[in-house]
């Protein structure tokens, strides 16, 4: 644990920069003809899917996108009609479903995703070096793995 004492007002700065930059790259990407066949929230969906070894439980999906239990529940229902998804029984729980990509939606969440990779390597590329990407990288990851403390 550390020990030194945290300067609130630079963590707050540090998280409003961050909050402010997702906000502009998010703008910037749901403004580009790129959404065609699934929006940029659809994709998020197909994308986190993707990069699953197998079928996911809602709960699974949900750690991995910026949308509520109801919002994702009727996500999920509208790309299945669309084709997009599949639902299997969950061998390990019969009251739960395991949801996967089809052909048609593992065709999609390419399609999309390297025209948004691109997106992605032009904006961070004209803003930060490769060393620096390295950093943010490195940075996000050490937030995202931090074991969590009961509040």
């Amino acid at each position: 644990m550390r020990t030194e004492r945290i300067d609130l007002r630079l963590a707050n700065e540090a998280w409003e920069s961050l909050m402010t930059a997702h906000a502009r790259l998010t703008a910037l990407f749901a403004a580009e003809d790129m959404w065609g066949e699934a929006g940029m929230r659809e994709y998020d969906v197909l994308y986190t899917l993707s990069k699953s070894d197998g079928p996911l439980r809602l709960c699974e999906i949900q750690d991995g996108v910026l949308l509520s239990q109801p919002a994702l529940s009727r996500m999920i229902d509208r790309l299945a009609a669309r084709g997009l998804l599949r639902r299997e029984a969950d061998p390990d729980d019969g009251r739960a479903v395991r949801i996967s990509l089809t052909e048609d939606g593992t065709r999609v969440q390419r399609e999309i995703g390297r025209a948004h990779a691109k997106s992605i390597g032009r904006e961070l590329g004209a803003a930060l070096s490769p060393a620096q990407m390295r950093e943010l990288r490195e940075l996000c990851t050490r937030i995202v793995e931090r074991p969590q403390q009961d509040a």
